[in-house]
Parts: C-alpha cells; sequence; structure tokens
C-alpha cells in the first residue's frame, strides 16, 4: 500500500477530505493516492447504502472533478471502485461541486449519492474529495465514520475500469441556471442582451458559466478570462479571496467598459464581484450586495454570517434593509446548519453566507453555490438596468471599510486546544473588568470599541486544527487598527506560552 492506511484519518479537514496528491512542491509529499481513494469510495458506497436501505448494486453514484492535474487520476480510481462494488458509476467528468449535489436533484440523474473530486482553492499539488446525498454535503461525523471504515477496507486501485456511464452534468446545470435567469429577468430567449460581463474562471471548472450561460443569453462576455480549465492555475489562483485574482479582474472590467464582473473559485462553490466602476465586491460586501438582493422578497429576515464580519455589515442589514444579522461561527456547513436550524424552528432565514464567498440560499436546497449567487446578482443588475438604476446602488449605504488586519498567534505549548480554551476565557474575563465592550459571540471573544482613543471591534478566537489563535480587527479610522493591536497584546501579555 502506498500510503499506511492508519493515516486516512489525518486526511480528514471537516466535512472534506483533503490531501497532497502531487508531487512539485519542495517539502510536500503525497498523501492522497489512487489506494486511498479507493479505499475511501467503497467504504462511501458501503455508508450510503445503510443511510438510503439500498444494496450497493442498487445505487446510483455519480462522479465529478475540477481542473486540478491529479483530478482525472483520482476520480478514474474512486470509479474503479465503486465498479468492483456493483454501483452504478457516472462519470459526470469536469464539474462543479454544486453541480454534483444538483445531480442528486435533477430528474434526468437522480443520483443516490455523488462525489466530486476537489480542494477548492488549494495549490495545485493538492486533492480531496466531497461526499454528498440528498441530505447535502456530509457532515464531519461522517467523514470521520467512513474514514474509520476506509482503513479496513482492502482494495486494488489497478483494477481495470468496468463500464461506466457518462453524464453532461454542466450542460444540465448550465440549462438550470439558464431557466432562473430567464424567470428572474423576463425578457424572452436573451434576457441579458445589452448587458457585458466579464468572467474571470482562474482555470478552474467555471468557465462553462460564461460560455453556457451568459453567452447564450445574450451577454457580451468580451473580456473573459482565464476560462480553460488548467490544473496548474498559470494565471492566478482561483481564489475570491485573493488580492491578485481580484485586480485581475478588475483590470478586466474597466478595460472592456464591462457592467459587471464575476470570479469564481476553483470548484465553483465561491464567488465575488467587480462593479463597473472598478468596486471589488467581497467578503462583508458581498454579503450585503446578496442580503439587499433578497430584502425584499424576505422582509424581517435573518441573515446568516460566520464571526469575523463586521459591525459595519450589522448596521447595514438592520439599519438600512430591516433584516436581523446572526452572527454565528466559522465554518461554512457551520452558517448554512445554523441556518437549516432557524428555518426548521419558524425564524425566516433565506441566506447563509461566510466572508469567503460561501453562500447558501434556503430557496437552493441550502446550497453553496457561486454559480447561484452569480444568477440572482445577473437579474438585480437587469433589473436595475431597465429601471435606469446601477447594481451599486444596492450597497451604496453601506460603510465603506477604512482598515483591516488579521494576525495569528503562535500558542507554544504541547496541549494547545485546553491552553486556547483558557487564554480565551481569561482574556474575556479580563476584558469585562476593565469596563470593556464585549460583545455575544458564538466563539471565541469579540470586542468593540467606540471612543475618542479608538473606534472598531476584534475577535479572538481559537483554531480547530492549528496551533494559532487567530486575531481580526477592523478599525474605524486610519490608525485605530494599531491601537486595538496594541490592546489586544496588552491582554495577551500574560500569557506565556503566545507568542505576541
Amino acid at each position: 500500500m502506498e500510503t499506511k492506511s492508519k493515516n486516512l484519518l489525518s486526511l480528514q479537514n471537516g466535512s472534506d477530505i483533503r490531501g497532497i496528491a502531487s508531487e512539485g512542491v519542495d517539502g510536500e509529499h503525497v498523501t492522497l493516492t489512487a489506494q486511498l481513494c479507493a479505499q475511501i469510495a467503497v467504504a462511501f458506497s458501503v455508508w450510503l447504502s445503510k443511510k438510503t436501505g439500498k444494496l450497493c448494486a442498487e445505487l446510483k453514484i455519480g462522479i465529478g472533478r475540477d481542473s486540478r492535474i491529479s483530478g482525472e487520476s483520482l476520480a478514474s480510481s474512486v470509479m474503479v471502485a465503486l465498479h468492483s462494488r456493483s454501483v452504478s458509476v457516472f462519470d459526470c467528468r469536469l464539474a462543479t461541486t454544486p453541480a454534483m449535489f444538483m445531480s442528486i436533484v435533477f430528474a434526468e440523474t437522480k443520483f443516490d449519492g455523488a462525489v466530486m473530486v476537489t480542494a477548492s482553492h488549494l495549490p495545485f499539488n493538492r486533492n480531496g474529495l466531497k461526499f454528498f446525498t440528498a441530505d447535502g454535503c456530509l457532515e464531519s461525523a461522517d467523514i470521520t465514520e467512513i474514514l474509520k471504515n476506509a482503513q479496513k477496507i482492502q482494495c486494488d486501485a489497478s483494477m481495470v475500469r468496468g463500464k461506466v456511464r457518462e453524464c453532461e452534468l454542466i450542460s444540465l446545470y448550465a440549462s438550470y441556471l439558464c431557466g432562473k435567469i430567464k424567470a428572474g429577468v423576463k425578457k424572452g430567449d436573451a434576457p441579458l442582451s445589452g448587458l457585458s460581463i466579464v468572467v474571470d474562471a482562474g482555470n478552474g471548472a467555471g468557465g462553462f458559466f460564461a460560455t453556457n450561460v451568459l453567452a447564450a443569453l445574450g451577454a457580451d462576455i468580451t473580456g473573459s478570462q482565464f476560462l480553460n480549465p488548467d490544473g496548474m492555475f498559470p494565471n492566478h489562483i482561483p481564489n475570491p479571496e485573493n488580492a491578485e485574482a481580484m485586480a485581475s479582474l478588475k483590470s478586466a472590467v474597466l478595460k472592456n467598459d464591462a457592467d459587471l464582473g464575476l470570479i469564481f473559485d476553483t470548484d465553483v462553490d465561491r464567488m465575488a464581484v467587480v462593479l463597473s466602476d472598478g468596486t471589488e465586491v467581497n467578503r462583508d460586501a458581498i454579503i450585503a450586495l446578496v442580503s439587499a438582493i433578497l430584502a425584499p422578497e424576505y422582509p424581517n429576515s435573518t441573515i446568516i454570517t460566520d464571526s469575523v464580519t463586521s459591525d459595519r455589515l450589522t448596521k447595514f442589514l438592520e439599519t438600512e434593509l430591516g433584516l436581523k444579522h446572526h452572527r454565528f461561527k466559522r465554518g461554512y456547513k457551520n452558517v448554512i446548519n445554523e441556518c437549516k436550524r432557524l428555518n426548521e424552528a419558524g425564524t425566516l432565514s433565506p441566506l447563509a453566507m461566510e466572508t469567503s464567498g460561501h453562500g447558501a440560499l434556503k430557496e437552493n436546497f441550502y446550497l453553496d453555490d457561486g454559480a447561484y449567487l452569480a444568477v440572482k446578482i445577473i437579474i438585480a443588475l437587469a433589473q436595475a438596468k431597465a429601471g435606469g438604476k446601477s447594481l451599486s446602488s444596492l450597497i451604496e449605504n453601506l460603510e465603506p471599510l477604512c482598515e483591516a488586519m488579521e494576525v495569528r498567534y503562535k500558542i507554544t505549548c504541547e496541549d494547545f486546544s485546553s491552553y486556547g480554551d483558557m487564554v480565551l476565557a481569561e482574556f474575556k474575563k479580563t476584558a469585562l473588568e476593565q469596563g470593556l465592550a464585549v460583545q455575544k459571540s458564538y466563539e471565541g471573544v469579540r470586542i468593540s470599541f467606540d471612543d475618542s482613543e479608538k473606534k472598531g471591534w476584534l475577535l479572538l478566537r481559537k483554531s480547530l486544527h492549528e496551533r494559532v489563535m487567530p486575531l481580526n480587527i477592523e478599525g474605524s479610522r486610519s490608525g485605530d487598527c494599531k491601537k486595538i493591536f496594541d490592546k489586544a497584546n496588552e491582554l495577551l501579555s500574560a500569557f506565556p506560552h503566545i507568542t505576541l
């Protein structure tokens, strides 16, 4: 066996599986092999059989991949392994993570489960697996169970691949998105005619959105870039949070005098936009924009976000839009599950969204889907232009970001998790004793500052997997970040195992 099975559990990253799948980076050696993918795939089929009450021979499972260089070989090993257990296997080829979930929903496919071979925005040498059922992406506990069972499975990844049916999933998915735009814009078969929209796919799997959706509906996609799949990502990191990627899209929008720019991550479950004047709309601003689009249809509803969203966003959501802001935990599964919980409890919540660009809508199966978010924004753009307005008018009252920073304090002791918990408890206690405005927070300690000396906020939290404590700070005026940072260091100076 290429890698010892006992290392399987180290591949878990929350509700995903991630590892190094290719050589090419100094000091980084392969941890996710074809052999391990085969074992994990078999374990997934056993888990899915138990969940659905179907025999493995009765299961239909679709397999897709993004553009990264190891995708084809790992997807092939998954298909070989599933076929060896008599599963009906469907090769969806180059696909997106949201499309793989929709393969379970679409009447034309109706798969029992789906596997997406992806590592999102990570470097070219990384890859991973995501699993879906009718309930959505698997939970962290499900992944742990699958990996534990995979350790016991003997599987020959060199077996010859049996009969696998091909599935034109992206065509189905593009048709689904086109239908949403037609219904929203209500202007015939070319509802986007007259609009100029630039797409930056970062050489990931999102190029189809420019050609099969926008151009197919009449939009001018001149200036769209990096649409061809290339797993080496030669132009920039396909990540809406990456400054270089956003700058590249901004340049393309301005050069082509476009109405809008869209950027996706590798597997298209995240996105951000650039407005016609070059304004970058990501992080808090993308949450504000999507919320403003949803607000008329869902008045007085609750927007779920991760913990690092700003007080500016809260003010905009609650004062300008009349919505409620529920700032929860980091992690896309955390915000999605909280959105589901609130709706099931009778509190209307149409959107769960992270600052990373992960956004899930109740109306779209709680699926974090960058392409579906883009559809909502494009409909709003078309409606605004028809009414003589601009898309930017939706967020013109969102206070602009002045300055922000993130610091990652290292924890030097062995039991970093328990030490982190102790630090947070004492940090909060001292802050309260000093009369600081400690806010309610579902993770870490959040403090607001609003005085003549400094204005802004900080959030100190504990990383779940690393020996670090991230500190996020936002200042309302020039110089406030440094002052808040100094205060945080003062509060942390009593802890010898925190590297300031």
